[in-house]
């Protein structure tokens, strides 16, 4: 069976990298792209590398024009996808690579991003530990998906076996990133003119500012075989119960690379844990994944090794002097980030192989 595809937001980055995905996948026709202010042009007049799709127009992005399709991408700024979302009921599959169907919890919403409160959707983290499961248990039956922040899931995947097996405390996570610049989308924006970012590192959010912050922890939070409940599930708006006692301090820096993400997090080691209980953690989470890959013990990633990529790979460290585990993730956040994991998502909702169209080959150099 062929699925017909539309993608909204056609002409940004994140919109760009599903259609690259998809325009290799033998199971989808890409038969509808859209946008807003650059409607009515072609689309390879915004993405010019996607030479396979230049038959393509830019619409309108409208319920009518997204209709009648069996998947449809949302690949919107924040906020917006939820108008959309509520007048597609009668389509089969909806992914939104947007935040609206992302919190089970309405308050902190309120507290992050502010607007109309939409309910949570599947979340599209296929390896995420889950209350004794993984993401990908929910996405087998998923009509409606929410793809992850590109920080968020990287952090997440990073302490998630940690947490789940009780070996490090969550109440004192430290994760600083640096972080390249399509991940704010492809908007005019003065700090991330190439003047002002070229030769420097930026940070930006800081201090527990940042929107992907509450995603995180709920995410640690469904991770524990005691939660039953989190980011995976289709139920409608908790109070985010279960998060009060997972603190993480975030900070993301801008650096000068287009594209990818490479995560530094640390968390304090429970007492009693012996290193080999530590390791094992990450061992056991991850040891049959094929997107998210634990690196052999005192190796650590580079993000040129997942350019291009739907890979998530990850270096672990313990650190006895100060009592914690290190760990070190590199993700190309517009594909595993983004992009892959919703392609990824997408292939397990329709009992597609999941690595259809994806790839754990980087582009080097």
């Amino acid at each position: 069976m062929t699925y017909s595809v539309a993608v909204s937001g056609a002409s940004g980055y994140a919109g760009g990298e599903i259609l690259r995905l998809l325009a290799a996948h033998p199971d989808v026709e890409i038969r509808t792209v859209t946008a807003h202010s650059n409607a009515g042009q072609p689309l390879v007049a915004h993405q010019p590398h996607l030479r396979s799709l230049a038959h393509l127009t830019l619409q309108d992005t409208t319920p009518e024009v997204l209709a009648g399709h069996d998947i449809v991408f949302l690949a919107l700024p924040h906020g917006q996808s939820g108008q959309y979302t509520d007048a597609l009921g009668d389509t089969p599959l909806v992914i939104d690579a947007g935040a609206d169907h992302r919190l089970t919890s309405s308050a902190e919403w309120d507290a992050f991003y502010g607007g109309s409160f939409h309910e949570p959707w599947t979340y599209g983290v296929p390896e995420l530990l889950v209350g004794g499961g993984k993401g990908r248990d929910a996405l087998r039956s998923a009509t409606r998906i929410a793809a992850p922040g590109c920080n968020a899931s990287t952090v997440s995947l990073s302490l998630a076996p940690g947490v789940a097996a009780g070996v490090i405390d969550p109440g004192d996570i430290v994760s600083v990133l640096a972080v390249g610049p399509s991940g704010a989308g492809k908007s005019l924006k003065t700090n991330l003119l190439a003047s002002e970012i070229l030769g420097s590192a930026n940070p930006y959010a800081v201090g527990g500012t940042h929107r992907h912050i509450p995603e995180i922890r709920q995410a640690l939070a469904a991770a524990r075989p005691s939660t039953g409940s989190g980011p995976s599930t289709d139920s409608g708006p908790s109070t985010g119960s279960g998060t009060q006692d997972i603190r993480i301090s975030f900070t993301p820096v801008l650096v000068p690379m287009s594209r990818g993400i490479l995560a530094t997090s640390t968390a304090p080691i429970v007492e009693g844990v012996s290193d080999a209980q530590i390791r094992q953690a990450w061992e056991s989470a991850y040891g049959d994944e094929t997107f998210v890959q634990l690196l052999p013990e005192g190796s650590f990633p580079r993000t040129a090794d997942v350019l291009g990529a739907n890979t998530a790979l990850l270096g672990l460290a313990i650190d006895r002097a100060a009592n914690r585990v290190t760990v070190v993730t590199a993700v190309d956040n517009l594909v595993k980030g983004t992009a892959g994991a919703a392609v990824q998502s997408m292939n397990i909702a329709l009992g597609l192989p999941e690595t259809r169209a994806l790839s754990v080959n980087g582009v080097a150099p």
